[in-house]
């Protein structure tokens, strides 16, 4: 625990997209009080420089070159990393931390087999797997009290889950009936260039 029963929070990835959204989103949390951020590529530059936006929640934050033993000292973890950066890390952090959330797709599904269909790499944690509990609120609660780890749900599976839940509760519609056809936008796969998120025009 930090001063004033505030929970020690660090952010492994910060300087990415994902991460300087949650930085913004943690700015005003009355517990969560971010006190390491990483950012390999940006290690040494400080977050108000590269995000003018963060000056004023962040005066002085230096965005950190990834080190587990000052992670293994905070309360809190937020991965905003690749899913397979995740997987990698998360069995260095598990219990040594009270709690992990993990913004990749690395601990969403249960079965590890499923990983190469649908996210393209092998898992290679299943025992983390089945500790992961999966974060929607809304439908989770009571498995989200307590947990150690706790994977996001992406936007996707977000806004189909909450927009369905309801209907599927109330046996207005069959569930293997729903076609769901969607679009967003890709600013949560990275910043770094893929042949399926950046077009020519």
């Amino acid at each position: 625990m930090g001063n004033s029963g505030t929970l020690r929070t660090g952010v492994i990835g910060g300087s990415g997209y994902t991460g300087v959204e949650l930085l913004r989103l943690l700015a005003n949390h009355p517990v969560l009080d971010v006190v390491y951020a990483t950012g390999d590529t940006q290690a040494g530059t400080l977050a108000s420089s590269l995000y003018p936006s963060l000056a004023a929640a962040y005066p002085s934050l230096v965005f950190a070159e990834y080190d587990a033993s000052v992670a293994a000292k905070c309360d809190v973890l937020f991965l905003g990393l690749p899913h397979e950066a995740s997987m990698a890390l998360v069995p260095q952090l598990h219990g040594k931390v009270r709690l992990i959330v993990d913004l990749s797709a690395a601990f969403r599904l249960v079965d590890a087999s499923q990983y190469p269909t649908w996210y393209g790499f092998t898992h290679d944690q299943p025992e983390l797997l089945k500790q992961a509990v999966y974060g929607l609120p809304e439908l989770f609660r009571n498995q989200l009290a307590g947990a150690t780890l706790i994977a996001t749900p992406g936007c996707y599976v977000t806004a189909a889950s909450l927009a369905l839940a309801p209907l599927v509760r109330a046996g207005a519609i069959e569930p293997s009936s729903v076609i769901v056809d969607a679009a967003s936008g890709v600013s949560g796969a990275g910043r770094t260039p893929k042949p399926n998120t950046h077009f020519n025009t």
